[in-house]
């Protein structure tokens, strides 16, 4: 019995990735940025991320905040499956498409673990040396960590009140949340 279980588990692991389900990423992390935009992935979040380092990820601008979205492939395939489903002659769904696309980079972490955040994304999520690693659920947020903290204590926002809003009308069997 003692090697059976190692083998569910990595059917579990292959049949997630193959339905293009990543487990979620948990853990927020502080690290640092070289000059050349390079950023060491902390060990536990790169083990966490085991079995998507072999696809590599994606890279883009958030739509909501000044931060980036580090996508794992699978997940990134799933979001492009939906996004595809978009009628382009409906304009609206073209500058959407146009914009959530916009400074989109295939990366890899190397063999060292670092990854390199490219000049462009640099600038517009303001990164400089202190950067933040926050799990969003199946992908990371890459902050400044100056701008993360400014987001954390916006006091424009009542934290009770978003939950309540959010998810106080989900019900046993809505999204897996009892």
């Amino acid at each position: 019995m003692g090697g059976s279980g190692k083998r569910w588990e990595n059917l579990s692991i292959f049949v997630s990735i193959k339905l293009g389900y990543v487990e979620p990423i948990i853990g927020t992390y502080e690290c640092k940025a070289d000059d050349k935009g390079r950023l060491m992935l902390p060990a536990p979040l790169k083990k966490q991320m085991a079995a998507a380092l072999q696809d590599g990820f994606v890279l883009k601008r958030s739509v909501f905040q000044p931060c980036l979205e580090l996508y794992p492939m699978t997940e990134w395939n799933a979001m492009m499956t939906r996004i595809n489903k978009l009628n382009r002659f409906v304009k609206k769904n073209n500058d959407f498409i146009r914009r959530f696309t916009a400074g989109v980079k295939l990366v890899e972490i190397d063999s060292a673990g670092r990854l390199l955040i490219a000049k462009d994304l640099k600038a517009y999520a303001s990164i400089d040396s202190e950067v933040v690693l926050a799990s969003a659920v199946n992908i990371i947020e890459i902050w400044d960590k100056t701008l993360y903290e400014k987001s954390l204590d916006n006091t424009e926002i009542d934290f009770a009140d978003l939950a309540e809003d959010v998810m106080g009308n989900l019900n046993d069997g809505d999204n897996g949340i009892s």
